[in-house]
């Protein structure tokens, strides 16, 4: 890979110094700028990538062996080896430490997703390049290099600005939200003689929702009003009821004592 690395700079250099720019400013600026920024991604990319691969093998191959060496342990003991009891269980622990260290390695690190932005922005960045030394793709339109420089710099740029709002995204400040100004994007799209006769109308709107909202809730507050006045006529009837219930059992209680009473004393008088 370094080899490719220096392949690819000792070719980049030729051609930047064969172009034919304003100044030799500009030249230098292309070799500080978009070279430099492409090796660097290129050693990040291989840099990232190694490590990468590596933990990634332990996990893949500590999640094959783990299962195997537990297995092994279900064999008859006759059959198996003196303390093997005790080297599986090590062997276990090894595996699943490593399995587990390793991948929490990854996360940490964030090793998969920096290597694919590295390699992605490694790739735009030779892309744009070549675009730019052939003059094809989006510079097609341009009659030279000194023309496009502009150009080929901005999107060098953009593409640089990117990678570090991916690369630092949620680790700075968070901007609050633009407000939507409604009446301001319509006075960017609409002309100035519609202008006038939207707002009129938005604000004929807003007056009518405002007058239907408050009969709404004087409609709402009159059947919340029959509602509890309904149920309290319904409550004061089941009093009513309750009380005449009682009255009644105790009315016919006192008459069924009132009929003891008067048939004891009828007995004791027929009997002197």
């Amino acid at each position: 890979m370094s080899n490719l690395g220096f392949s690819y700079k000792d070719e980049v250099l030729e051609i930047i110094e064969g172009l034919e720019l304003s100044s030799k400013t500009e030249n230098s600026i292309l070799k500080s700028r978009f070279l430099s920024e492409v090796l660097d991604y290129e050693k990040r990319k291989i840099y990232t990538k190694k490590y990468y691969n590596i933990f990634r093998f332990v996990v893949t191959t500590g999640s094959i062996l783990l299962p195997a060496v537990l297995s092994l342990g279900q064999m008859d003991p006759a059959k198996l080896p003196k303390n093997f009891g005790n080297i599986s269980y090590w062997i276990s622990w090894a595996l699943s430490l490593s399995v587990t260290a390793s991948n929490g390695f990854l996360q940490l690190f964030s090793l998969d997703k920096n290597y694919f932005e590295y390699a992605i922005t490694t790739e735009q960045l030779k892309t744009e390049g070549w675009q730019y030394f052939q003059l094809s793709g989006k510079y097609d339109e341009y009659g030279s290099h000194k023309d496009a420089y502009r150009a080929f710099c901005k999107s060098i740029e953009n593409i640089k600005r990117k990678q570090v709002e991916k690369e630092f995204s949620g680790k700075g400040e968070v901007k609050k939200k633009k407000e939507f100004d409604f009446k301001k994007e319509l006075s960017q799209v609409l002309p100035d003689k519609y202008e006038n006769n939207m707002n009129t109308q938005l604000e004929d709107r807003l007056k009518n929702d405002k007058i239907l909202s408050l009969l709404s809730g004087l409609s709402d507050q009159k059947d919340i009003e029959e509602n509890l006045r309904s149920n309290i006529m319904t409550e004061v009837g089941n009093v009513k009821d309750t009380v005449e219930e009682k009255r009644n059992i105790v009315g016919e209680t006192l008459a069924e004592i009132v009929d003891e009473s008067v048939e004891k004393r009828t007995e004791k008088v027929s009997t002197d």
